[in-house]
């Protein structure tokens, strides 16, 4: 068994707070989640997160002109300067203060990041590697307030800010001589957004009230001067250049006034107000809470805390949309580089659109779980995740895109349990509301809903291996219920319990079904002996958690002391247990009295789940930590940490002291009282803001953990959302029975010698992907019926694991289904003996031929269709009545030729994965 895994992607939450970003190609978005970043790649239908995580949830990202680089800055002011090309960090750097924006120049050469009432310009990092990637170049001051936006001209001259105090401010990125910093008011609340027009210092202000401000220009940018010194300041200046080129660059500090002396003003750059509009003119809009402006096509965008988003063309501010995407405040808006699609984020529910504002149509919509997640299962070829929540949504995700294609809102309370039936085409989730609901994926829809006689609260869910049977724990009324999956009828109500339910899990290869409660006990109930108790085990504590083994032959129960007991259900003997509580590892939260040490007395594992081959045990709780553990050794193998975010609460293991005061913890005080979407005078009688909103922390606890089928992946839902941990093959050297003669030019020597069975046979024993991979594709395809006949037995199960991960990423498509073919033609019947040590593979491999079945199939029916619409219109068209019978059967043929082409290449997906289908499974 590996145990390479590492984190690979976080799904289930899209957007949590930031600013979004498109790239510089315009086909994919940069979305802040938590403290962790996700690229949604929109035109191949892809999201990928980036393998790394800020110490804090994300407040702005800064994004370089080439798309190369990009500047990660969290809510404590600690900044990761991160590569985009090879998905790693460069540079870490603390901007000691709370960042609200940052931004590159144009060029490149400097960014700009405001930080409390200041700007600070620094150089940009360059290509070649520095010692310190962040130099600071100019200090700016002027506003009075926060300030709060950036906007630089096209020619990285000037940049302007906008600020809290209701000002804007204009400054000179380098010393020009009539233009080192410019005033603007106009305003009357704070600004929200700030914009230069193409190729000109004329810009428009945007304030939080709806207000716009077009402001003129007298001076074009090229008529910028630059200030030339005389006499010994030039002396000197020249001397300061000398010593920057050999010391490095030094700071320089620009202090601005809102209002300066007429003398001051002479012969300076001079802004004039040409108009001002205001948005809401009908009050239907209370603030304005983003806005982006495309420059090219003078468009635009502005999105209120009502959910309303306006696009306007300026600047005649001629209304182009107006809409609504929800009734959330908007957090974030961007446009892409072309101008075609727009991109939307709303923190409160957790929602990103991406809208193509033409054509009028969503081109992105995806929305995570309102609340936290609270169960997940994986549909048995690993393809699709199922999640239930605390909001009562069932959401069904792809797990090759990582995005959610059907939401289920059928339950009114929150999702206690999903599960998959073992046909993966019908999920079973119970809930709170008293129901449990099955949901077919063919048709979208919920087709068969269970109540029980007296209404009851349900907190678990299972269904037998056939998906005959399903059966329901409730919390209140200590009973499971057994329902007909065709009919739909109550079958049985089964009694002895004599706490809540805590789990339910029907074991794989019998029709015995397990259920755990809080009266200390697991009870064994067989389905077809008139669901009497078989057996009855005793336990030391509440059972909490209970899981049975791939294989049957073994049953894992977590109790509330933080113990993993493991019986045999025949005998119903304790066959081992595994103690906990220090691998656990609980934090302690800001408003503990008590030390995380004792704390963690109360705290225990309530999800477990066990590896595809049964070795291992996954187990979490109420900590930032998943433990996986060695079944026969009963050892700690490896903990995950599953978040390193500070944000959320129960991280640390000590508490801050500076927190301390003698009146208490600083945590108990609303520190976002002050912000837009709070209350922003908290005095009595002020009515400004909402004055329920409040500021907690969430706390960290994993809810539910699944390995996949495959058994390469594993998944946790927890506060921070779902996030995947996959076999890292790339970190991982793990050769098979290697000695001195394997090595890569006796296997090339080999395939020249045209020994392919030798090559294949050294190549894996080496186990070197690429040298793998040009092994097996050095055989010519008409002998590998011959080279999989000669592959030893222990090899054939590595072959095929090989196949099942190169069809993800390889265009030989048909070259590796004949191989796979030819294997399970040959060594079928002999693989059939080891079916459950082969069963992770096989449906490896199944869900990759699935995978490119669906995609073949659809281009297949496409092309079959378009070639039936160009018979029929030739007919119509260039016929003539002499010869129509003739061309007609000259058609028919065609069409039968390019039906019968279709066909055979269909059978071939097909037939590959029928025969292992019907050989192994």
């Amino acid at each position: 068994m590996k145990f390479a895994y590492r984190f690979s992607n976080l799904l289930g939450t899209v957007y949590r707070c930031g600013d979004l970003h498109f790239t510089c190609d315009g086909n994919s978005v940069i979305s802040p989640v938590g403290n962790r970043v996700t690229v949604f790649d929109l035109k191949n239908n892809r999201s990928d997160t980036l393998p790394l995580a800020t110490r804090y949830n994300i407040k702005c990202v800064g994004l370089s002109p080439d798309g190369r680089l990009a500047i990660i800055v969290d809510e404590g002011g600690a900044a990761l300067l991160v590569s985009l090309v090879c998905r790693s960090v460069l540079h870490q750097f603390h901007f000691k203060g709370s960042v609200h924006s940052v931004s590159f120049s144009p060029d490149g050469r400097k960014f700009v990041v405001t930080k409390g009432n200041i700007a600070q310009m620094y150089h940009a990092p360059g290509k070649k590697r520095e010692f310190n990637a962040f130099v600071l170049d100019k200090t700016y001051f002027g506003p009075y307030d926060e300030t709060t936006c950036i906007d630089w001209t096209d020619d990285s001259r000037c940049f302007v800010v906008g600020s809290k105090d209701m000002s804007t401010w204009v400054f000179g990125a380098e010393r020009w001589d009539n233009l080192i910093y410019y005033a603007l008011g106009g305003h009357k609340d704070a600004i929200v957004a700030c914009f230069f027009e193409s190729n000109s210092l004329d810009l428009y202000s945007i304030s939080q009230d709806g207000a716009l401000c077009v402001w003129q220009c007298d001076t074009p940018p090229e008529g910028l001067k630059l200030k030339a010194p005389t006499g010994w300041k030039a002396d000197l200046l020249r001397r300061e250049e000398e010593e920057e080129e050999e010391e490095g660059e030094r700071e320089t500090t620009i202090r601005g006034k809102a209002t300066p002396a007429e003398e001051e003003k002479t012969g300076k750059v001079k802004y004039s107000r040409l108009a001002k509009y205001f948005f809401n003119k009908e009050g239907d809009f209370n603030n304005l809470t983003a806005a982006a402006y495309h420059k090219k096509i003078h468009l635009l965008v502005t999105g209120f805390a009502s959910g309303i988003f306006h696009l306007h063309e300026l600047p005649e501010f001629n209304l182009i949309h107006s809409l609504s995407i929800s009734d959330q405040r908007i957090a974030s808006v961007a446009i892409n580089s072309s101008g075609d699609w727009i991109a939307f984020g709303c923190s409160g529910l957790g929602q990103l659109l991406v809208w193509e504002w033409q054509s009028e149509s969503y081109v992105l919509k995806q929305q995570g779980h309102f609340n936290s997640m609270v169960s997940l299962a994986y549909s048995p070829d690993g393809q699709y995740i199922v999640t239930g929540g605390d909001d009562g949504k069932v959401k069904v995700w792809n797990t090759l895109s990582g995005f959610c294609f059907i939401t289920f809102t059928e339950h009114s309370s929150g999702v206690t349990g999903v599960t998959f039936t073992a046909t993966g085409h019908v999920i079973v989730t119970s809930s709170m509301d008293g129901t449990v609901r099955a949901f077919d994926l063919h048709r979208y829809r919920n087709f068969r809903t269970f109540t029980s006689p007296r209404p009851t609260q349900f907190s678990c869910v299972a269904v037998d291996s056939s998906g005959e049977i399903v059966s329901a724990g409730a919390q209140d009324s200590f009973e499971i219920f057994v329902w007909s999956m065709q009919t739909g009828r109550l079958l049985d109500v089964l009694s002895g319990h004599e706490g809540p339910i805590s789990g339910l899990c029907f074991n794989p290869m019998k029709s015995i079904l397990a259920s755990a409660s809080w009266d200390k006990t697991v009870r064994l109930w067989d389905m077809f002996d008139s669901w009497r108790t078989k057996e009855t085990l005793a336990l030391t504590s509440d059972a909490l958690a209970v899981t049975f083994r791939p294989d049957g032959a073994e049953l894992a129960v977590a109790t509330l002391n933080s113990q993993i007991t493991f019986w045999d259900p025949e005998n119903a003997l304790q066959t081992g247990s595994i103690e906990g509580r220090h691998d656990l590892k609980t934090g302690r939260k800001e408003l503990d009295k008590i030390t995380a040490k004792h704390s963690a007395k109360g705290k225990a594992f309530t999800t477990l789940c066990y590896s595809a081959d049964g070795q291992n045990i996954l187990a979490g709780g109420m900590s930032k930590f998943v433990c996986l553990y060695h079944v026969r050794e009963q050892i700690l193998v490896k903990r995950f940490e599953l978040s390193c975010n500070l944000s959320l609460d129960a991280m640390e293991e000590f508490l801050n002291r500076r927190k301390m005061t003698e009146f208490g913890n600083l945590a108990l005080i609303d520190q976002d009282a002050g912000e837009e979407n709070g209350v922003a005078i908290p005095l009595p009688g002020v009515k400004k803001g909402d004055m329920s909103s409040r500021h907690f922390k969430p706390e960290i606890r994993v809810t539910s953990l699944r390995f996949s089928p495959t058994g390469r992946c594993w998944a946790a839902t927890s506060t921070e959302g779902l996030l995947i941990f996959s076999l890292d093959a790339q970190m991982l050297f793990d050769p098979f029975e290697l000695d001195t003669s394997v090595t890569p030019g006796c296997i090339r020597e080999a395939l020249r010698q045209q020994e392919f069975t030798r090559a294949i046979l050294m190549a894996f024993r080496l186990n070197e992907r690429k040298l793998t991979q040009e092994a097996l594709e050095a055989v010519p395809p008409d002998e590998i019926e011959v080279v999989s006949t000669s592959l030893p037995e222990v090899y054939v199960e590595k072959v095929l694991e090989f196949l099942a991960s190169s069809f993800e990423a390889s265009r030989h498509l048909e070259f590796y289904l004949i191989w796979t073919q030819k294997l399970l033609m040959t060594h079928g019947q002999r693989l059939k003996a080891r079916a459950g040590q082969l069963l992770p593979t096989v449906q490896f491999l199944q869900k990759s031929l699935q995978r490119h079945l669906d995609d073949v199939a659809k281009l297949c029916d496409w092309n079959r269709y378009n070639i039936r619409y160009a018979l029929a219109v030739s007919k119509q068209r260039g016929m003539k009545h002499t010869l129509e019978p003739l061309g007609t059967e000259e058609e028919e043929e065609e069409e039968e030729e390019a039906e019968a082409s279709d066909e055979d290449s269909l059978h071939l997906l097909g037939g590959a994965g029928d025969e292992e289908g019907g050989m192994l499974v």
